[in-house]
């Protein structure tokens, strides 16, 4: 693809030192076969994979999904399409409610680019993307029959996603116990969102990233990648590698998911490598909890989504990182 395609400062990227720093980069990596835990969503009755792929890791390899292979190669068709366009055509071609972003996978609620304090050129994301609010594409108006199309196979692919995000969230409440009905609120589809990546290839890949340590603010994230491969989950001070398989899914449990569990589910820390040879597209899927829905659990104070979005946002803005959770912990008596 040609480098005008790409945000500007990612154009000279195989010709430069540029890197973003990872704190965790000196834990060990393994790049084991596949150490992801496997899950059948047909399965999920019996409850016992699922549970210890929460507990153990925070994530897992999702089987038998039900979305059609056809419908995820044509999503990454698409996106490579789309993702082609100069940089400037992208950014007039995505318009409210759907926004374009690089340099940060972090964005206000309106979907605009949130960049941390002391952002630099030399230490941002070596990321583009753009933002799909699915419950809202209907008010969508795209003039661009390349954004158009994409639009109709996100809308599609947003319904497979909302139908395995609840049975893979039904199936977690009843392993922990938690009534169904008390806690239906804290997963709603109208705050589903699809974030489509591209990391550029860079020939500085061992010390590159295209996201740096974090874990999801969501629920859950579902998570289609391409034949890449660079996303790295961290368990037990280890890095491990989680491989592309063709037609499953990677499901991430996020930072909502651990305090609905009272921390006993784990939210995933997980980071992005670039690679040095050749592009990475990725598509995932994040869902939260209903606007006013309260998170209520022994380990934190009670709290909305919309009360921990402000506070990720505040942190970003002000020391330059999320804090996440540790803001609502309960302090421990003494």
């Amino acid at each position: 693809m040609a480098s005008e395609s790409y945000p500007p400062p990612f154009r000279s990227l195989n010709n430069s030192t540029q890197i973003v720093d990872s704190d965790e980069k000196a834990y060990p990596v393994h790049d084991l076969e596949d150490p992801i835990p496997l899950v059948d969503l047909q399965s999920l009755k019996l409850g016992k994979q699922l549970g210890e792929a929460c507990e153990q890791w925070g994530i897992f390899r999702l089987v038998n999904h039900g979305v059609p292979p056809t419908l995820l190669s044509q999503l990454r068709d698409h996106a490579e399409t789309f993702f082609s366009l100069p940089f400037e055509s992208k950014r007039s071609l995505i318009t409210s409610p759907l926004s374009y972003f690089w340099g940060t996978p972090a964005l206000t609620p309106s979907g605009a680019a949130l960049h941390r304090k002391g952002s630099t050129l030399e230490n941002i994301n070596l990321v583009e993307g753009f933002n799909v609010p699915i419950a809202r594409l209907n008010q969508f108006q795209a003039d661009n029959h390349i954004v158009a199309s994409f639009s109709l196979v996100l809308e599609e692919y947003g319904k497979h996603l909302a139908r395995i995000a609840t049975a893979i969230f039904e199936a977690m409440l009843k392993n922990l116990g938690l009534d169904p009905i008390e806690s239906k609120s804290n997963l709603s589809h109208s705050t589903g969102s699809v974030r489509v990546y591209r990391y550029p290839r860079c020939s500085n890949s061992n010390s590159a990233w295209g996201l740096d340590v974090h874990t999801d603010s969501s629920v859950v994230s579902i998570l289609n990648q391409d034949d890449v491969g660079g996303l790295e989950v961290l368990k037990d001070n280890d890095w491990f590698t989680v491989k592309p398989i063709p037609n499953t899914l990677i499901i991430n449990l996020g930072d909502m998911m651990q305090a609905i569990s009272d921390d006993k589910y784990k939210s995933v820390t997980h980071r992005v490598k670039v690679n040095q040879n050749k592009e990475r597209i990725s598509i995932c899927y994040f869902v939260f909890p209903g606007e006013g829905s309260v998170i209520r659990s022994s380990k934190y104070k009670p709290f909305t989504y919309s009360d921990f979005q402000e506070q990720v946002q505040q942190d970003i803005k002000t020391v330059g990182y999320k804090v996440g959770l540790e803001k609502f912990k309960i302090s421990e008596a003494v």
